[in-house]
């Protein structure tokens, strides 16, 4: 533990002590005393190990041992004498398994030292001196000199090549002229403990030397040098033939922090972004306060100033540099605000700074040397030679990558850790980031000139405030960020038409508003943000999550391909995203009476969210394979293996049930990572195991089913338990291994293939997962070959002990009925290929008398297909919100599914329109109770999904559709385009329309999802006006609902139009229904007149207006209703009748079923011209926009339709 000695100080004295010390940092306590007498030699530690790289630094040593300690004052006659230290501290590091190091707080006692007194000393003095190194020809021969002056500056202790040296630099007594010496003798190290700024030294036994890339010359000292005190009497001076006159050094002055502070309000009104600034260099005192980065050099300075030492070599592992110790820095770089993130002023000290320990600690605080190699933040400083502003965001980025994931790889697997040729994780991470950032034309950096040159250059000497590009958050913020980009500005009528709102009742409004979606890319932050998680799986939730010590974040992993993700061993792995989809559903519950009241937020009772992101694997870059924590485990346990396939991946076979459960079952990293890294590794287990081989042929979805966990008690506290199953296919017989190492690449199917197909094994098995083996949900796929391998095991009866049946032995006979088998929660899942990379023969065996059926979805609508459950693939076309049929019986899991808080309330049904391609005229609608969707993600439009065992069903006026059963399962193929709709909305973009003829529809009446036609208006049969209860809908007269029976409360009502209108190409007719806004289009009406009439409409409730079309119909003749009058002349109007392009779908739910007809002959008429057409029955169609034609477009429409007929004849 820390302490403290002070032999001769009384009790009053230490506490006085203490409490100066304690009151620049109240939250910290003083160092204890102890009452010790410490007595040792002072050495360099030159003569402990002769191996060992001389440091410079200065050690403490007994017959016992020895130990490293920092002085504020040392003399050289002081080396290898023996002293008594009256008043020290200890201090330990944080690591308890390394020592600690020793301040010696007053000049120690010497027991037997002895001086020794110098003879008179030929010395050469600085202009002199001067012109031994500028002059052109360096003589070799030269004896050795003397040069005195007064020490004006003197460099940090560099390593380089190790071989550790320092310069100093010497000024002429009279003058400004300096001349370098170069100090690298180990013996002579020392001395830099020792010099002190503005004394005067002599310094013996100098030679001349240069670079030899630069040709820089200078004073080097030999193995006779000698550092001595100036003493005027001592010296006499060596005279030359010439002297030199040079130019003065850099000044600074003293700094305190407000001094500093005055500066700093100087320099605002200067600021100007992204321009590029000059540090200023000054120099300053303070206390360190705190050790912001010991590993980056980075300390804070009196609570308001950053210190970068990262720029000099701290050779002494910064020792003394603790929170109360007072540095005196001296020609520091002064830089004010160099990142947008940083909040302090920065000083940072370059080759050419001094920096000087003035005064130690007298608090306990805490000692952590920085990493004397494989140190990433100076590895990458020096690599890429970093200005300051980079090396700050440098820094940032490691904090918050160690902060995230170290809890996940421990101390064994140092995450920031540079090593040759095998750089870790972060380094994968952030050396992209920095050739990126780092402009190609960065020259290296030269420390000699940085050092020597007279015009001072240097990283820090110029800068630009730098606004990071990327950001790279925990994910709890990543997701607390994409939540309130979600909301922000959100309005309820963002999520609806203009036009259409204003016709909605309260229902459907509400409908409308309850489920809608955003979705974030990388761009869509600023910075960018970069996703990194360890992939993880939750049998809890039964998803792909990439989490960190923060939080988790559910995920939805594709294939370009088209290949659903399966790689089981990538689970533990650290991944990178870039590119991606961060997807927010969001949830409201509203009760709005109409669209009026859409700008009250008060009407909002409840928002809910659900952030997931969603990516490609062929985006995911592997920071960490699981491959460390394998072989880790491998250590400890020796129950797990990673092998190399054929293709070169790495696959994670098996690891222990008690390391797969904290891997994979939402595992808390600060926790249990630690009991890891301090498990012992107990006696030794078996590392036999058994393996199965099997390829999967049906799945179904997870959901509530009537299973029993095994290890329950029937009766008392039954539920429904969160389950799923699949039907799979044995392959082989199970077999046994010595270690998981072992396992071959699919030896069953090699020996299927050379036994042929008679001697392969094949049973089908229904496999049921429940509990944690849950987490194998979103790996086990179609068409894919896996393996289950049971750990510790040596029995191959293993799957058949617990297999049971699913009927009565009597039955068993039947091939519809597999065997039954629960998958047991220490198993693990391996995926090995998939059945369509097999080999020709071994998949040919494999598939042998299987029927496994992908059908097309036009293949789903014809009219001959006759199965009742389908699987099919496509693309969501359209997503809505409907509400669930009330002839549904409701489901057993709806009271289950409440009480668990699902974010969709269960009256509503999601209707999912799905085509083969985008534009495609074949869409089939899918059906999915909300009771299902708590477990489906990624259900987007324009996604493709693999539809899987959905019950296909025929409606009362033959439209087939499929709904989403308890067998049903989908799975993601390919994810959406970036260019997702924004703001958000429940559909996605409207396919564009294509020109069709209406003659050519009836081969296409199940199918055709939106077409355009250019027409001819002949009538308006029907036309109703109405003002109806956004509540009951029934007629609203008056400003109240005219329902009595029982009576409405509602006292809103909505708008509502609908027209039926006649309409023919000359290839046949159809009939139109219109609605709302539509009506007047139809109509050839103005937004002003139109509203004016809705507005006469509201007095009376209804109009209506009935033309007839063959003798004995008509309409209710009502000569005193102005309105009715005006309607029916409207309506009658020659001018309604005129060309119109008009984009509209099958009416689906007609009021008259259409029946296949003959072809019958009908009279047309074009301007004068008259001509005879064979049309089939009237087709019912829905409109969805009306666009008014001029006559040059319709020329140049009628001229394409020409063409198309004469290039069908």
């Amino acid at each position: 533990m820390p302490c403290c000695s002070h032999l001769t100080w009384s009790t009053n004295e230490f506490k006085e002590w203490a409490r100066q010390g304690q009151a620049a940092l109240p939250m910290q306590s003083a160092l204890p005393r102890t009452y010790l007498i410490l007595v040792g030699y002072l050495t360099d530690g030159r003569q402990e190990n002769k191996e060992k790289l001389v440091d410079g630094c200065l050690y403490v040593k007994d017959n016992t041992g020895i130990i490293p300690c920092e002085l504020l004052h040392f003399e050289l006659e002081w080396l290898e004498s023996l002293f008594l230290f009256p008043s020290w501290s200890y201090i330990p590091q944080t690591d308890q398994s390394a020592a600690g190091y020793l301040e010696i707080l007053v000049d120690p006692v010497p027991v037997n030292l002895v001086k020794k007194v110098p003879d008179s000393i030929p010395v050469t003095y600085q202009a002199s001196a001067k012109t031994l190194l500028t002059s052109r020809s360096l003589c070799k021969k030269r004896s050795k000199l003397t040069v005195a002056g007064e020490l004006t500056r003197c460099g940090p202790l560099l390593c380089i090549h190790h071989k550790t040296f320092f310069f100093l630099f010497l000024k002429c007594f009279a003058s400004a002229v300096w001349v370098p010496v170069l100090v690298q003798k180990p013996s002579q190290l020392a001395w830099h403990h020792t010099l002190q700024l503005g004394r005067r030294y002599a310094i013996t036994g100098l030679n001349l030397t240069s670079l030899k890339k630069s040709g820089q010359r200078m004073f080097v000292t030999s193995d006779s040098s000698c550092l001595l005190p100036y003493c005027a009497e001592q010296m006499r001076e060596q005279s030359l033939d010439s002297a030199w006159q040079g130019e003065s050094t850099q000044s600074s002055s003293l700094e305190t922090a407000e001094q500093l502070s005055d500066i700093l309000e100087l320099r605002v009104e200067e600021e100007r972004p992204r321009s590029t600034k000059e540090s200023k260099i000054i120099s300053y005192v303070g206390f360190v306060t705190k050790i912001l980065n010991i590993q980056a050099g980075l300390f804070l300075l009196d609570n308001k100033v950053c210190l970068c030492l990262a720029y000099q070599q701290l050779l002494n592992s910064a020792r003394g540099l603790r929170p109360g110790a007072c540095v005196e820095l001296i020609d520091v770089h002064l830089l004010q605000k160099p990142l947008v993130s940083f909040p302090f002023i920065v000083l940072g000290a370059c080759l050419s700074s001094t920096v000087v320990l003035k005064s130690f600690s007298r608090l306990s605080t805490p000692y952590q040397p920085p990493a004397s190699s494989g140190n990433l933040y100076l590895e990458l400083l020096f690599r890429y030679n970093l200005g300051m502003p980079l090396y700050l965001w440098l820094v940032s980025l490691l904090e918050t990558f160690e902060e995230r994931f170290s809890c996940f790889f421990g101390r064994c697997q140092p995450l920031l850790r540079s090593m040759h040729r095998n750089p870790g994780a972060a380094e994968k991470f952030l050396v992209p980031l920095l050739r990126a950032a780092v402009p190609d034309t960065e020259e290296s950096r030269d420390i000699y000139n940085e050092i020597l040159e007279r015009i001072h250059q240097c990283p820090l000497q110029k800068y630009v405030t730098l606004n990071p590009p990327c950001q790279a958050p925990s994910l709890s913020a990543v997701c607390r960020v994409a939540e309130q980009k979600s909301w922000e500005g959100f309005s309820p009528s963002q999520l609806l038409s203009p036009l259409e709102e204003q016709h909605m009742g309260t229902q459907e409004l509400n409908r409308r508003l309850a489920w809608s979606y955003c979705t974030l890319s990388a761009g869509s932050f600023q910075p960018r943000l970069i996703l990194l998680g360890v992939l993880r799986v939750s049998s809890r939730s039964s998803s792909l999550q990439l989490q960190d010590k923060s939080s988790t974040l559910s995920c939805v992993i594709s294939h370009r391909d088209g290949s659903p993700f399966a790689h089981t061993a990538l689970i533990g792995s650290l991944l990178q995203v870039e590119t991606y989809q961060l997807v927010v559903e969001r949830f409201l519950q509203t009760d709005f009476p109409s669209w009026e009241h859409l700008t009250n937020l008060e009407y909002v009772r409840q928002k809910k969210h659900s952030v997931y992101v969603q990516f490609y694997y062929e985006d995911v870059q592997v920071l960490h394979a699981a491959e460390g924590q394998i072989q880790k485990s491998l250590g400890r346990r020796n129950s797990s293996s990673l092998r190399k396939r054929d293709g070169g991946s790495l696959t994670s076979e098996l690891e222990t049930p008690e390391a797969k459960m904290l891997k994979l079952e939402d595992p808390k990293p600060d926790t249990h990572s630690d009991e890891n890294c301090r498990e012992v590794q107990s006696s030794a287990r078996t590392t036999s195991c058994v393996s199965q081989l099997f390829l999967v042929t049906q799945k179904e979805g997870l959901m509530l089913r009537n299973y029993q966990l095994p290890g329950k008690d029937d009766g008392e506290g039954w539920e429904l338990q969160r389950s799923f199953q699949a039907t799979v296919l044995w392959l082989g017989r199970p077999r046994l291994w010595s270690h998981p190492r072992e396992i071959g690449n699919l030896p069953e199917l090699e020996e299927s293939v050379s036994d042929g197909e008679e001697g392969t094994t094949r049973q089908e098995a229904l496999l049921l997962f429940m509990g944690k083996s849950l987490r194998w949900f979103p790996f086990l796929h179609l068409n894919g070959l896996y393996r289950f391998i049971v750990p510790r095991c040596s029995d191959l009866e293993v799957f058949d002990k617990l297999c049971f049946p699913p009927v009565p032995v009597k039955f068993l006979s039947r091939s519809s009925c597999p065997l039954c088998l629960p998958v047991q929660d220490t198993w693990h899942l391996q995926h090995e290929t998939w059945i369509s990379r097999l080999p020709e023969l071994a998949a040919r065996s494999v598939l042998t008398g299987m029927d496994q059926r992908i059908s097309s979805i036009p293949e789903v609508l014809s009219n001959s297909f006759t199965g009742s459950l389908v699987s099919f693939s496509g693309k969501i076309v359209e997503r809505t919100l409907c509400a669930s049929p009330k002839t549904e019986k409701p489901s057993v899991t709806v009271s289950v599914q409440k009480q668990k808080g699902s974010l969709l309330a269960s009256e509503h049904t999601v209707k999912l329109s799905v085509s083969v391609a985008p534009g495609s005229p074949v869409v089939l609608d899918v059906y999915i109770a909300s009771t299902y969707l708590q477990h489906l993600r990624g259900l987007l439009p324009g996604a493709t999904i693999l539809f899987q065992n959905l019950e296909r069903k025929i409606s009362r006026f033959r439209n087939v559709y499929c709904i989403y059963i308890a067998s049903s399962c989908v799975s993601i193929i390919s994810l959406p385009a970036s260019r997702l709709p924004f703001p958000f909305s429940p559909a996605g973009e409207n396919s564009s329309t294509s020109l069709v003829f209406l003659s050519s529809l009836q081969p296409h009446l199940q199918s055709l999802p939106q077409a355009r036609i250019l027409c001819h208006l002949s009538c308006v049969l029907t036309l109703s006006l109405q003002w109806v209860c956004s509540l009951c809908s029934s007629i609203f007269k008056e400003g109240r609902c005219t329902r009595h029976s029982p009576p409405c409360p509602s006292h809103t009502g909505v708008r509502q139009a609908s027209a039926r209108v006649l309409v023919e190409d000359g290839t046949g007719e159809a009939l139109v229904l219109c609605r709302n806004q539509h009506v007047a289009a139809m109509l050839g009406l103005s937004l002003l007149e139109w509203e004016a009439l809705q507005n006469c409409v509201q007095s009376r409730g209804s109009v209506s207006v009935q033309h007839g079309e063959a003798t004995g119909t008509g309409c209710v003749e009502e000569p005193e209703d102005l309105i009715a009058c005006y309607l029916r002349s409207l309506c009658r109007s020659p001018l309604i009748c005129r060309p119109i392009l008009l984009d509209f779908s099958l009416d689906r739910k007609p009021s008259k079923i259409l029946q296949p007809g003959p072809l019958q002959l009908r009279n047309f008429r074009s301007d004068e011209v008259e001509f005879v057409s064979q049309v089939g029955p009237r087709l019912r169609l829905l409109c969805l926009n009306v666009k008014e034609v001029e006559q040059d477009t319709l020329s140049y429409l009628n001229s394409k339709r020409m063409r198309r007929t004469s290039s069908h004849c």
